[in-house]
């Protein structure tokens, strides 16, 4: 059976992609036992180095937990600044005006080119010079404003992106039916250009979270990844056990970041597959009289 993109495999084509995964699958065994006897004769694996963390709950509440604290508030605070800023900056350079558009161009161009750990060391200065912040509090401010100078531009880049992505049909006929350019850009473009952009904005959280790990490795911040030092100081040359477990802790905490954000993506299509409604008259004239403001969303339910 052909599709539109590819024609179906033949019989040769079928057995040579049999033989490629047995050949993968073999050498990826292969590669795994490598890696598993040389930990073996390195002792990495003996029960001593992984036991603290399956017999005690001092390596979670005195290490692991307060690290993950400090991981998932900076991230969170960077989250909630760099979203939205992101997404004025990205409308912003669409604007219409040189003198709105140019600015912030300049802006997402410059924090986009610098690496986030010389924005973080550069916060981590400002604030020691130019603020009252206690030393305790500088490396939080310092990481946080890092990965909101830079994530907040590749946002804003999404979010341009996303809206260049739909038809220019879509914004040419909302102002046929004398909708306003910010009418447009709120109620037709920014609801269709969420979904297509979700993806990406979530990969852009993910990275937020792991990027947290370089304020602890440069700045001394108690982040999670900076637990493993004080634990591996502790409990002794467990080094390996301790990168695993803060490892799966990470691959967890993303993970459920991407399933909630994919659960999201299929609701919001299905949500917008699931209305049949359209815009009415009365609404197009509320939303083209100047200074008024009408519920979109109702106009829509009601229908013709």
């Amino acid at each position: 059976m052909s599709s539109v993109l590819y024609d179906a495999q033949g019989p040769r084509a079928k057995r040579r992609n049999v033989i490629f995964t047995v050949l993968f699958f073999a050498a990826l065994a292969a590669l795994v036992w490598w890696v598993i006897s040389m930990l073996t004769d390195k002792g990495q694996l003996e029960w001593v180095l992984w036991k603290p963390f399956f017999t005690s709950t001092e390596p979670w509440t005195v290490y692991l937990w307060p690290g993950l604290q400090n991981t998932l508030k900076a991230s969170a605070l960077a989250m909630l600044i760099a979203l939205p800023l992101g997404a004025v900056f990205g409308i912003a350079r669409l604007s219409d005006h040189a003198w709105i558009r140019v600015p912030a161009g300049a802006v997402v161009e410059f924090f986009r080119a610098i690496p986030v750990l010389i924005l973080m060391i550069f916060g981590l200065a400002a604030f020691s010079a130019y603020t009252d912040v206690s030393s305790d509090d500088r490396p939080l401010y310092a990481v946080v404003t890092g990965l909101v100078l830079y994530n907040s531009s590749v946002l804003a880049e999404i979010v341009r992106a996303g809206i260049l992505s739909l038809p220019k049909g879509q914004s040419e006929a909302a102002m046929a039916v004398g909708l306003r350019k910010n009418q447009v850009m709120r109620f037709i473009l920014l609801p269709q250009a969420v979904t297509a952009m979700l993806p990406a904005i979530v990969s852009q959280l993910v990275v937020i979270v792991k990027d947290t790990a370089l304020g602890g490795a440069v700045l001394v911040f108690p982040e999670l990844l900076a637990s493993v030092s004080s634990m591996s100081a502790y409990y002794g040359a467990n080094t390996i056990a301790s990168f695993t477990i803060v490892a799966v802790i990470y691959i967890v905490l993303n993970f459920a970041l991407t399933s909630f954000a994919s659960w999201l993506e299929i609701r919001l299509r299905r949500g917008k597959k699931s209305t049949g409604a359209v815009l009415g008259a009365d609404a197009v004239a509320e939303l083209s009289a100047p200074g008024e403001h009408v519920d979109v969303t109702h106009e829509v339910e009601k229908g013709p």
